[in-house]
């Protein structure tokens, strides 16, 4: 067996927006603590907490008081979420995240939530995946704001980069025994043609678009292209963790005909595992390699999302002991990887697609609320209980994982 994960590591799951949630948290956070997770990933709502500019809404900040406290009670450590996506009306109507002073308004928000919660919670994640928040808002135009102006994309990544290094910097004034950093989406790219220039060149820079510049930039203070040039002042390292969201691969190519996506073409194969529509390749090395990448770094890790929408639950425990294997590789390798939040405890709402991409260990009945524990889930809450895969789990879930679970090498490790 992979046997025994490291005492350190947290097993735990994240929420977005879970139906009557907000009423009901305690019920879904029970289920978390009965499934063995001792960690929980939730995010904090800026419109409740600040319904105007300046103003607060101290019922809201006690609901979050109970929930977190709740939490603790049941024996599980919360990672504040501080900006998933969502912003106040109020702030859209003054230009969201185009306008500079989206900074000082954020830091002031910020500050108030730690101030008020900071007693029940020493983990923050400051923003969530701010390439995917840019990218879709202001690129495809698909997610609020719904504009499509690369201009204005990398403006708001300024912007992003400057609020967080303040937020971070504001978080440690108030708490010194605390833990600061972001969710960061990152996504495996491969050339499409290993020995091809064009085609190993466009996916360099694609990685260092996607993956790298907004990261890089937040963690010390250097901004680089095409978010902007120069240091931002004070710079200096301001990352004590690393969140990385992890989903899936895809293969590039140089195309001149595509200028709007920096001469690149996304391509998937159809002989690869794939997620639905045009979600990706499933590729739990690519996790592997992340690990390793950013580990080089010197900072813990936290995977902070990973999952795969599957409303028939066929192929999620597959991915999940497959990906956990990466994982493990990693540590084994030296990486100092500190905890996993699965994406996601209950089927969520999300941005475009809605309910129709279902990611929840816990089924949710959109009619009645009902919560029903997928086969996944089971599995999930075996893994957690016994700290560990044994070959008895895999032949109990996914026998069909026992090579990559326990081969000598990850399958595909590279390639078509």
């Amino acid at each position: 067996a992979w046997e025994q994960l490291p005492g350190k590591i947290r097993d735990g799951s994240a929420s977005l927006g879970a139906s009557n949630w907000w009423q009901a948290g305690e019920k879904d956070l029970r289920w978390a603590a009965e499934l063995g997770q001792n960690t929980h990933r939730l995010s904090v709502e800026w419109s409740r907490i600040e319904p105007r500019p300046g103003e607060w809404d101290d019922a809201a900040l006690n609901r979050y008081r109970e929930l977190l406290g709740n939490m603790r009670s049941m024996g599980m450590t919360p990672m504040i979420t501080l900006h998933h996506f969502s912003n106040p009306i109020w702030l859209e109507y003054q230009g969201g995240w185009e306008h500079r002073d989206v900074i000082r308004t954020f830091v002031r928000y910020i500050r108030h939530v730690v101030e008020h919660l900071g007693d029940l919670c020493n983990l923050w994640c400051v923003i969530n995946e701010p390439n995917v928040y840019a990218y879709y808002g202001y690129t495809l135009g698909i997610w609020p704001p719904g504009k499509q102006n690369l201009v204005r994309m990398y403006h708001v990544l300024n912007h992003m980069i400057r609020a967080y290094r303040a937020a971070y910097n504001a978080i440690h004034q108030l708490q010194s025994e605390t833990m600061v950093g972001i969710a960061h989406h990152v996504r495996a790219f491969d050339p499409v043609n290993p020995t091809s220039p064009f085609d190993r060149s466009i996916t360099r820079l694609i990685q260092h678009l996607f993956n790298r510049a907004v990261f890089d930039s937040m963690l010390d203070g250097k901004l680089r292209f095409p978010v902007g040039v120069g240091y931002i002042p004070g710079s200096q390292q301001a990352m004590d963790f690393i969140g990385l969201n992890y989903y899936a691969r895809e293969f590039v190519s140089f195309d001149p005909t595509q200028p709007a996506r920096m001469f690149s073409r996304s391509h998937l194969y159809s002989d690869t595992e794939l997620g639905p529509e045009q979600w990706g390749e499933i590729y739990p090395h690519g996790l592997y390699r992340f690990i390793k990448d950013f580990a080089r770094l010197g900072k813990p890790i936290f995977i902070t999302e990973n999952g795969r929408p599957d409303s028939s639950d066929e192929h999620r425990s597959r991915f999940l002991l497959t990906h956990l294997a990466a994982i493990w590789r990693a540590i084994q390798d030296g990486a100092d990887v500190r905890g996993y939040y699965h994406w996601t405890l209950v089927d969520n709402f999300e941005w475009a697609e809605g309910w129709g991409l279902r990611f929840g260990l816990i089924a949710l009945d959109l009619e009645t609320g009902a919560r029903t524990l997928r086969r996944s889930g089971e599995l999930y809450a075996a893994i957690c209980k016994a700290g560990g895969i044994s070959r008895e789990i895999v032949q109990c879930y996914a026998p069909e994982a026992m090579q990559a679970v326990f081969g000598p090498s990850l399958l595909r490790k590279s390639g078509k």
